[in-house]
């Protein structure tokens, strides 16, 4: 399976006047940073500490690296700034924008990623964590969001695009079921309304475990309002990717429903992964590929029950 691994720049690489704003920040100088894999914007992603033992995870990019990072950069501060402290979420210790640099200042969070293939350990405890995110996060605390219907729309319409103009190495079963898995996707949209700050982005690397089993919720520039159950299905997609028993995220959902998303989000990487990359993120259409050729085994399997 394709990693979601970009490339990024170091810490060393962020200006002088950006670093000092970090220092201002924590109240110390970084004297150690260890760069983050995980996440495709080429800004920075280290955990470091200060001369004072601050532990601290820090992100900065700006326009220059890629320019809708930078927009996503700011939307995830405005988001993380306002999560509520009972939320399975890294506090958010301040951050600096001069207009070009944007910076997130979060907590360290001793943790790991879960393993992949998925572990039923490890899935039953992310069931657990999306509850009480879902739960501390409705109704949402962030006000001026998009919904999701609104973050989706363009996303679900891949298969249209895809029908309009197939590309020549179109899954054979997709080829013969396009108006199919379109109709599928539209009716998804339909689904999406709701009150819960969904991540929209819930996936292995965007997820840590602590030593108590507990799980955190990282990177959110994706958040919008939506059905509480939206990321427990986003979850399920990537467990279809990478390996694992989906099954008891998609508990209690109507099998269409499931079905629908998962084809809605089938199209949107078929789609997407013929689109020449952005720049600075060179990496991220081999993994769209990636997971678009593992949903439609799924699909496939789903819809000739």
């Amino acid at each position: 399976m394709v990693a979601a691994v970009g490339v990024r720049i170091g810490w060393a690489d962020v200006p002088s006047h950006v670093r000092a704003a970090v220092t201002e920040i924590l109240g110390s100088p970084v004297v150690t940073a260890t760069s983050q894999p995980g996440g495709f914007s080429p800004g920075t992603a280290d955990r470091v500490r200060t001369a004072a033992g601050t532990a601290a995870f820090v992100k900065a990019v700006c326009p220059a690296l890629n320019e809708r990072s930078t927009e996503l950069a700011r939307q995830e501060a405005r988001i993380s700034a306002a999560l509520p402290p009972h939320a399975p979420v890294p506090r958010y210790l301040g951050g600096y924008d001069d207009g070009d640099w944007v910076v997130l200042v979060l907590e360290d969070i001793e943790g790991r990623h879960p393993h992949t293939p998925w572990r039923a350990d490890e899935l039953g405890a992310a069931v657990r964590g999306l509850r009480h995110l879902a739960t501390a996060l409705t109704p949402s605390p962030v006000a001026g969001l998009p919904t999701a219907r609104e973050r989706m729309e363009d996303n679900f319409a891949g298969w249209d695009r895809v029908a309009a103009d197939p590309p020549p190495d179109l899954d054979p079963w997709a080829r013969t079921h396009v108006d199919e898995l379109r109709a599928h996707a539209w009716w998804a949209l339909t689904l999406l309304d709701g009150d819960t700050l969904c991540h929209c982005d819930v996936r292995a690397d965007n997820m840590l475990f602590r030593p108590d089993g507990t799980v955190i919720f990282v990177d959110w520039p994706w958040g919008c309002t939506g059905p509480d159950w939206l990321d427990t299905v986003l979850l399920a997609e990537n467990v279809i990717v990478y390996g694992g028993d989906p099954a008891p995220l998609l508990t209690g959902l109507e099998p269409r429903a499931a079905t629908a998303i998962m084809a809605a989000l089938a199209g949107y990487f078929v789609d997407r992964a013929r689109q020449p990359p952005p720049p600075g993120i060179p990496t991220v259409r081999a993994f769209q590929r990636a997971q678009g050729d593992a949903l439609l085994p799924w699909l496939h399997g789903r819809l000739t029950q």
